[in-house]
């Protein structure tokens, strides 16, 4: 700050770890938008193989185990992808449950940290 602007406000130690955590929040929030778009993808391809599996007509499929195709019978598959579709919309709510949790606290912060800084201190994405 120039002279005639006030004193800068003293950055404590509390305050130092605010901003840190302020910070590992922002990396968790990225992270976290990166796993949801992931596991949108993963529900997305568990609907189409269970719509493609309605129009199938067979009765064995082929269904992929980790890097192998297996033959199995179609209401098998039919149970594995409903329960494949079930983990992975419970796994999308938890994703969006923290990405909340972790907006509330960054929110929080915010208000404590701009609250004592002002406009000294930048905690927003350009």
């Amino acid at each position: 700050m120039q002279q005639g602007e006030g004193a800068e406000a003293q950055v404590t130690w509390e305050d130092q770890q605010n901003i840190n955590k302020f910070g590992r929040l922002n990396n968790r929030f990225h992270e976290l938008e990166d796993e949801i778009k992931v596991a949108k993808e993963a529900n997305e391809s568990l609907e189409d193989a269970s719509n493609e599996l309605i129009l199938s007509d067979e009765d064995v499929v082929r269904f992929q185990i980790g890097e192998v195709f297996a033959h199995m019978p179609r209401e098998e598959v039919e149970s594995r992808l409903e329960k494949m579709k079930e983990d992975a919309s419970k796994e999308l709510e938890r994703l969006e449950e923290e990405k909340e949790s972790v907006l509330a606290q960054m929110a929080e912060l915010k208000k404590i940290l701009y609250g004592k800084f002002k406009d000294s201190i930048n905690l927003e994405e350009d």
